[in-house]
Formats: C-alpha cells, sequence, structure tokens
C-alpha cells in the first residue's frame, strides 16, 4: 500500500522558512520522479518543483530562485526547503511520484497524503 506522509508545515512571517518533508512508503523511492504539489483555497492543485530520479531539479516561475527541492534516497523522503516565503504561497502542500515528462507531468498514485497546511502572514 503507498503512503505519502508531508509534515514540516506552519505559520510563518512574510519572508521566513519553511522545510518541507515528504516521507513515502509502499513504492521503489530510488526510481520515482517526485514533485510538491500545492493547493490554495478557491484555486485548483498545482506543481510547483519535481526532482527526478538522477536529480535533475525543476521548479514553477511562481517559486524558481525561493524553493529547493531535494531527495534522500535511503529515506525515502523528499524535502521542500522554502525561503522568501510570500502570503500568496500560503496554501496545503502535497508531493506525489510523478509519471510523464517536464511539461506533461501527472500525479502517480491516489489517495493523496493529508498535505500540510503551510500559511503566511503578512
Amino acid at each position: 500500500q503507498v503512503q505519502l506522509m508531508e509534515s514540516g508545515g506552519g505559520w510563518v512571517r512574510a519572508g521566513g522558512s519553511l522545510r518541507l518533508s515528504c516521507a513515502t512508503s509502499g513504492i521503489i523511492f530510488s526510481i520515482q520522479d517526485m514533485g510538491w504539489y500545492r493547493q490554495a483555497p478557491g484555486k485548483q492543485r498545482e506543481l510547483v518543483a519535481v526532482i527526478v530520479r538522477g536529480g535533475s531539479t525543476n521548479y514553477a516561475d511562481s517559486v524558481k530562485g525561493r524553493f529547493v527541492i531535494s531527495r534522500d534516497n535511503a529515506k525515502n523522503t523528499a524535502y521542500l526547503q522554502m525561503n522568501s516565503l510570500k502570503p500568496e504561497d500560503t496554501a496545503v502542500y502535497y508531493c506525489n511520484a510523478l509519471a510523464g515528462t517536464e511539461g506533461d507531468y501527472v500525479p502517480l498514485f491516489e489517495p493523496w497524503g493529508q498535505g500540510t497546511q503551510v500559511t503566511v502572514d503578512s
């Protein structure tokens, strides 16, 4: 059974930082491309960061230069370091493995994890 367990969210003032973790089980983590998504109230879920199994990364323009995605294959865990946070980063953050290729990724597993809430106060 696949499990995706996000943690590390919280409340932070604008300009602050948070580090999110995505612990996985039930998958062969090392061969998966992984992504972080977020969903703000009233908006669709969007993919904000990708790390492929080889370690290359890609980011949405809205977070480029501020967020860093990484992975630890030994711990079956992906991370999202979020710096210079803005109020518009407020959302529930989710992780998932990805299918497809750059520009055409889709989430691989259902159900999603519970997500972790990030709230950025101005």
